[in-house]
C-alpha cells in the first residue's frame, strides 16, 4: 500500500488534521499543528480496507515469521484484530497496566514462550508507550519481531528511544509524507510544510507557530 493512498485516506476522512496557525496542545504540554485519530478508519470502510490491508503486507514483507500479533490498548486492538484475521493469526492486547481483579492479566490472548510476535500500534510519536507495550511481551517470553503502524511522526527522541531498546518499526505513512500530501491536496498551505517540518524536528521550539513563520 502506497504511503500516498494512506496520507490522502486519512485526510479525507480527518483522521489526520492539521492546524498550523491554531494549534492542539497535546496532555504532555506540546503545542502541536496536528491532530491525529486513527480511531475513525475503523468508521470509514475504504479507508479501513486500506489500512488493514497495509498493515497486512508489512507484516508479510517485514515479519514473515509471525506467530502472533498483539494489539496496544486501546488504539491498536481492532487493527490487531482485523490484520490477525485477514492474516489467520491469532491476536491478543497488551494492556496499558495489569488488571486488579480477576486474573490480573496484562497480557490478554493466550501467548507462548518464544513465540514471534509483532506488535500492531495506531501511531508512533516518542515511541514511549508502544515501547512499554514490547517491554510486557518480552518479560512474558515471547520474541516480539517488530511494530507495524499506520502512521509515525518520525520524531528523532521516537527514534531514539525505538533504536535504544532494539525495536523496529515499520509504518504505512510518515509525518513528511502527509504533510507533503496535504498541500498537494489543498488541506495545508504549500509554505506552511516547512513550517510542519520544524515542528517535527523539535518539538518544544514553538517558532513555527504564527503568520511570520
Amino acid at each position: 500500500m502506497k504511503a500516498e493512498t494512506i496520507a490522502k485516506d486519512l485526510l479525507k476522512i480527518h483522521a489526520v488534521f492539521f492546524r498550523p496557525d491554531e494549534p492542539f496542545t497535546w496532555a504532555s504540554g506540546i503545542k502541536s499543528p496536528v491532530y491525529c485519530d486513527n480511531r475513525l478508519t475503523l468508521t470509514a470502510p475504504e479507508v479501513r480496507n486500506d489500512v488493514e490491508s497495509g498493515l497486512a503486507e508489512l507484516v508479510r514483507e517485514y515479519y514473515p515469521d509471525a506467530e502472533v500479533l498483539m494489539g496496544t490498548s486501546t488504539a491498536g486492538i481492532a487493527h490487531a484484530a482485523i490484520v490477525g484475521h485477514l492474516m489467520k493469526l491469532p491476536m491478543g492486547y497488551v494492556r496499558s497496566g495489569a488488571k486488579d481483579h480477576g486474573r490480573q492479566n496484562r497480557i490478554e490472548g493466550r501467548l507462548l514462550p518464544g513465540q514471534k510476535v509483532v506488535v500492531v500500534e495506531d501511531l508512533i510519536s516518542t515511541g514511549g508507550s508502544v515501547i512499554e507495550v514490547v517491554d510486557a511481551l518480552r518479560e512474558a517470553g515471547a520474541n516480539v519481531l517488530g511494530v507495524v503502524s499506520i502512521f509515525t511522526y518520525g520524531m528523532q527522541k521516537g527514534l531514539e528511544r525505538l533504536a535504544h531498546a532494539g525495536v523496529e518499526n515499520h509504518s504505512l505513512c510518515s509525518f513528511d509524507v502527509i504533510a507533503r500530501v496535504a498541500a498537494e491536496e489543498n488541506y495545508i498551505r504549500p509554505e506552511d510544510v516547512r513550517r510542519l517540518l520544524r515542528f517535527r524536528d523539535d518539538p518544544s521550539d514553538e517558532s513555527w507557530i504564527g503568520a511570520g513563520a
